[in-house]
C-alpha cells in the first residue's frame, strides 16, 4: 500500500470517528500531505470510497507527476465553487478543518452546497502529528543543510554587515544549495535586539561586543527544519551574558531529557520553565517552549503551559527556551527533535557551546 493509500485509510478512520461521509480541503499544507501535491493551490475532496484532487490549468501537468491515490481533475473557475458542486452532487454531509479555511472560502462552498457541512478541528492536523521514518528524513536532510549553511557562513562575519544582509546570505545559500528556500524568514538580531524573540532584520549593524541570535531554517523536499544559535561577536557583551546563556542552556539540556513517548506537552515545557525561573529570569520567558515542524514550520502539538497534547514516538518537534533582557539582548537555544518511546533524537547537531565569533 502506498503512501497516499495509508494517509487517506487514516484519515477515512477519522471521518468514520466524526460520523461524517467526505472531507474536503483547500489548504496546501494537508492536501500535500493527503496527495503528494506541493503546488499553492488545490483542492481535494475524499469519501469513503473515492479520492478527487482538483487542480486549475497552472497545475495540470504537476499534479500528474506528483499526486498518487486521487482521480485528477482539471478545473475551471475558483475551487470553492468547484468544491461546492461536487459536494452537491455527491449529496452527502461533509466535514472540513475549520482552521484551514477562510469564511469567505467556506461562504463560497455553501452558496454551492445547502447540505450538511461539520467543523472539526485538526482533520489532517492529528495524522500529521506522527512522522513517519520517510518524512524525518526529509527533517533531517533539511537540517543538515541548514546547519552546514550556518558554518560556514559564520565566518563569514565582519564588522558593519548589516542583520538584513546576513539574514539574505542564509536565504540565498539555503537555494543556492538545492533547498526550496528558507522555511521562514530567517532572523539575524545583533546587540540589544537580540531581546526580541521574532524581531525583524534591520539595517543595524554588527560591532564588536554584540550579541548574534540567528533563527533560521529551511524547506527541502517539502519538509521543514528549525535551528536557534546565540553567539557573542569579537568579546563577550558581560557577564550577564555568560549567565543567561547557561541558564538557558541548562534549561534546555533538562528538556531534552524530559522528552520521550507518554509524557504531557505541558510537563516537557515545565522542566525548562522551572529551570529559568528559579534562577530569577521567570518574566523574560514569555514564550512557548517549542511546537512541531514538518510541512509547515509550525504545526501541532505546541509545547506549551496549557496544551493538553501527549507526546507520541514520531513526533517531531523544537525545544527552544530563551531568557530576553529589554535594552541589553537576548538566548534562545532551539533544537529539532524526533520523540522515541523512551527519550528522543537529538536531530540538530550544531555545537551549543558559548562561541565568540570573529575574535
Amino acid at each position: 500500500m502506498g503512501r497516499s493509500e495509508v494517509r487517506l485509510r487514516a484519515l477515512r478512520e477519522r471521518l468514520e470517528e466524526a460520523r461524517a461521509d467526505a472531507f474536503f480541503s483547500l489548504a496546501p499544507p494537508d492536501n500535500q500531505y493527503l496527495s503528494g501535491f506541493t503546488g499553492s493551490a488545490s483542492g481535494i475532496i475524499v469519501t469513503r470510497k473515492e479520492a478527487l484532487f482538483l487542480c486549475d490549468f497552472r497545475y495540470a501537468e504537476q499534479s500528474r507527476k506528483q499526486v498518487t491515490g486521487f482521480a485528477i481533475e482539471e478545473i475551471q473557475g475558483n475551487f470553492p465553487k468547484q468544491i461546492g458542486e461536487r459536494l452537491k452532487a455527491l449529496g452527502c454531509a461533509a466535514a472540513y478543518d475549520p482552521a484551514c479555511l477562510t469564511v469567505a472560502q467556506l461562504n463560497e462552498v455553501r452558496r454551492f452546497f445547502r447540505g450538511k457541512l461539520q467543523g472539526v478541528q485538526d482533520v489532517v492536523g492529528t495524522l500529521r502529528m506522527v512522522k513517519s521514518a520517510d518524512e524525518i528524513a526529509r527533517i533531517r536532510k533539511a537540517s543538515q543543510l541548514a546547519e552546514q549553511v550556518l558554518e560556514d557562513l559564520l565566518e563569514t562575519l565582519e564588522e558593519g554587515l548589516t542583520e538584513a544582509e546576513l539574514a539574505a546570505r542564509f536565504e540565498y545559500e539555503f537555494k543556492r544549495r538545492g533547498a526550496e528556500g528558507a522555511s521562514f524568514d530567517t532572523i539575524a538580531l545583533f546587540g540589544p535586539r537580540g531581546s526580541m524573540p521574532h524581531g525583524r532584520p534591520t539595517d543595524v549593524p554588527l560591532r564588536c561586543g554584540h550579541v548574534v541570535l540567528l533563527d533560521l531554517g529551511c524547506r527541502k523536499a517539502g519538509y521543514c527544519s528549525d535551528l536557534t544559535r546565540t553567539f557573542a561577536y569579537g568579546t563577550m557583551p558581560g557577564a550577564w551574558f555568560e549567565e543567561i546563556y547557561q541558564v538557558t542552556l541548562t534549561a534546555q539540556e533538562a528538556a531534552l531529557k524530559a522528552v520521550r513517548s507518554g509524557v504531557r506537552c505541558r510537563d516537557v515545557d515545565a522542566v525548562a520553565r522551572d529551570i529559568i525561573a528559579n534562577a530569577g529570569y521567570a518574566k523574560y520567558f514569555g514564550h512557548g517552549l517549542g511546537h512541531g515542524v514538518g510541512i509547515e514550520i509550525h504545526e501541532s502539538p505546541r509545547l506549551n503551559q496549557e496544551t493538553q497534547v501527549v507526546l507520541r514516538e514520531g513526533m517531531v518537534i523544537t525545544i527552544e527556551p530563551g531568557i530576553y533582557l529589554p535594552r541589553r539582548g537576548g538566548v534562545r537555544i532551539e533544537d529539532l527533535v524526533a520523540v522515541t518511546k523512551k527519550g528522543c533524537e537529538v536531530i540538530t547537531r550544531s555545537p551549543k557551546t558559548l562561541r565568540v565569533l570573529g575574535a
